[in-house]
Order: structure tokens, then sequence, then C-alpha cells
């Protein structure tokens, strides 16, 4: 069961309450866009749930797992949660190839030379960025940094994926062909995905429920 379930999340800064009782549950498959103005809370939910941010109250499972609760003690680490994640800023190793970009978690999973091959093509080759293996980050557009990053997730196959505003970078013609290739990428992955913008046509386009 790879759904995501949000109880009672409480989050506040000083004074300020950011996110008050919320109650959140995102079906196993479901591709469910959190919209609205800055300041809302919504990119701090994704951060709850990612595990970048610590809820003052509440609790949060991920599948059959209880990765945060107060009341219990219980807060598991970003590392352990099992999530791909993508940000506006798109976290590439400015002294890394493409390829070890791409394939640096999987080696730390131990996978096999073989399967993380495979993986880096598959990847490479969905996001059409076959051929990029050996560049550097510093040698491509926005856009094509943008799509490594989509194909690093692509070759962790995670089962639940967690997007903030991933296109916000992009000038409108790459955007509307990102857009197509992460409707792709959660059909092919069946990810259970949370996705973060202020862009009622991102929330449209992509989402299962806004």
């Amino acid at each position: 069961m790879k759904q995501i379930q949000l109880s009672g999340i409480v989050k506040s800064y000083g004074k300020e309450v950011v996110v008050k009782n919320l109650d959140l549950t995102v079906r196993p498959g479901e591709f469910l866009t959190i919209l609205g103005p800055s300041g809302c809370g919504k990119t701090t939910t994704l951060r709850m749930i990612a595990g970048l941010e610590e809820p003052d109250e509440g609790e949060i499972r991920l599948g059959d797992r209880t990765v945060f609760s107060r009341a219990q003690g219980i807060i598991v680490p970003p590392e352990a949660r099992g999530l791909g994640l993508i940000f506006q800023s798109y976290a590439l190793w400015p002294h890394m190839t493409v390829a070890r970009n791409i394939t640096l978690a999987l080696k730390e999973q131990k996978l096999s030379k073989d399967e993380i091959a495979t993986r880096l093509k598959n990847a490479l080759d969905m996001v059409q960025l076959t051929g990029f293996a050996d560049r550097y980050p510093s040698e491509l557009s926005g856009g094509q940094q943008q799509r490594v990053a989509v194909a690093r997730l692509i070759a962790l196959r995670p089962s639940f994926l967690l997007m903030d505003e991933p296109l916000s970078n992009l000038d409108a013609k790459l955007r509307t062909e990102m857009r197509a290739g992460l409707k792709r990428l959660h059909r092919d992955l069946e990810a259970t995905t949370v996705y973060v913008t202020h862009d009622q046509i991102e929330a449209l386009t992509l989402s299962d429920r806004i």
C-alpha cells in the first residue's frame, strides 16, 4: 500500500501557525496537487512529508510505516523514507557528470553494475538526454539540468514522489514539454505523488486531484 497519510499536523514558526490541524490522505498511485499562493503552507507541508521539517504535532505515514509521530517520538530521517524529491533547485553535484549524478544513490543501494547501467540508460532515454552521460551540469541548459533531476528519480524508482514547483525556472515552451514528461514519469513509476505549485494550468494538467 503506497498511501500517504497526514493526521493532525500542526506547524508553527514562532507565533505564526502555517499549518493547522491538517488531515490529508493521498491514495496509492494518485497525483495530488497542493495549489495556492506563496505563504499558504504548501511547501512546508511537502517538506514535512519529506522529513526536512518536523511538525509540532501530528503523525505522518508512508504506506504501512509511521515516519513521524510526535506522540510516539518517531522521527525517520529523510534518506530512510524511500522518497523521490524534485525542488526548484535541481540539486545537481557540479563536480560530477550527468551519469554520476544519476547513479550515485543507486551505488549506495549496492545494486549491481549491470543493473545500474541499465537504469542509467533507460532514464536518459526517457528524458531525451541520450549521449549526455559524460557532460557536467555547467555544460547543460536549465531545462537539461531539470531533466537530469527527473532522470535521477526515474533511475531510483521511488514509491513516493514529492515535487515543489519544479518547472518554475523554465521558459513557457519547455514548461509545456516538461508537464507532459512529468505526467509520463508518474504513470511509468506508478508513484504516489504530491506536487506543489501556484500555477493553475500545471495543477489542472497534471493532477488526479487538487
